[in-house]
């Protein structure tokens, strides 16, 4: 009787470990599984904000946020892609929310100040800044510092701001041709001149650096193109723009030859200067 009660114990004290290694077991892949797709998540995430289709990412992260309200990363990301979809109107109260959290970093009100200054908000892009503790240094906090300062005329602070931003990153093209386009509005067009050509330097292929120093250069009269890297087609266009600038300075003449010369460099039919021209001749 004795051995047949031990025996029912035992098997029943068998059955309730293995229930138990089988919960346990279950557990751990369980465990093994959400950490798995918390990978796959982020993973994809990643790529919808860095090499998908703008509109796909926007798309993507408004599901997978209405799917999971509570993740603020997927509002972050949603964000995000609406500013590279160019759509920062729809971005701003995303990141709004985003800000409110209690878990929102500074990065998220660096963030939400671009999208805000991309929407001409400057003011309250300008108090979104001012939340933000002077220990918190990265480069876009100091380039969108720059660019609120340049809108406010307050240009000590702005040169300020765009020489730390120049000195936290390792691609300073852009930068540099924003600090360049601000001194080139005050009237200081040789240093605006300088700060182009350092632009170009770091980024051979800025053209926009490149239309901005025969910019400054036309301001100061001087008709002639830089030494820069440039095809056929940049230089037309280069000459039409210093073409342009020659007519408004008032040297009609050199403005019209400039046209012509950029007419004959492109490689294709110019309609843009070609309009210019006859509107002069005319």
């Amino acid at each position: 009787m004795r051995h047949s009660l031990l025996v029912t114990l035992g098997l029943t004290a068998a059955l309730g470990l293995s229930a138990c290694d089988k919960m346990r077991g279950g557990n751990q892949v369980d465990r093994a599984m959400s950490a798995v797709n918390a990978i796959e998540d982020n993973n994809l995430s990643d790529i919808m904000l860095t090499v998908a289709d703008a509109d796909e990412a926007v798309n993507y992260f408004k599901r997978a946020s209405a799917e999971s309200p509570d993740k603020l990363e997927l509002k972050r990301g949603l964000a995000k892609s609406l500013v590279r979809a160019g759509r920062a109107t729809e971005a701003v109260p995303v990141w709004r929310t985003v800000v409110k959290a209690p878990e929102a970093t500074n990065d998220d009100r660096v963030d939400l100040a671009d999208a805000l200054i991309r929407t001409g908000k400057w003011d309250e892009a300008d108090e979104t800044l001012d939340t933000i503790p002077p220990t918190f240094e990265t480069f876009k906090r100091y380039r969108l510092e720059a660019m609120v300062a340049d809108s406010n005329k307050e240009w000590k602070k702005s040169d300020s701001f765009y020489e730390i931003a120049v000195g936290l990153t390792t691609r300073p093209a852009s930068v540099l041709n924003n600090w360049g386009y601000s001194k080139l509005t005050r009237g200081d067009y040789a240093e605006a001149e300088r700060l182009f050509s350092d632009a170009i330097r770091n980024d051979p292929k800025l053209f926009t650096a490149k239309n901005n120093i025969v910019l400054a250069r036309g301001a100061q009269r001087n008709y002639t193109l830089p030494v820069i890297p440039m095809d056929q087609t940049e230089r037309a266009q280069l000459l039409h723009t210093l073409g342009l600038s020659a007519v408004k300075q008032g040297d009609v003449e050199t403005g019209k030859n400039l046209l012509r010369e950029a007419i004959s460099t492109h490689p294709q039919h110019f309609e843009a200067a070609v309009r210019s021209l006859r509107a002069l001749e005319t």
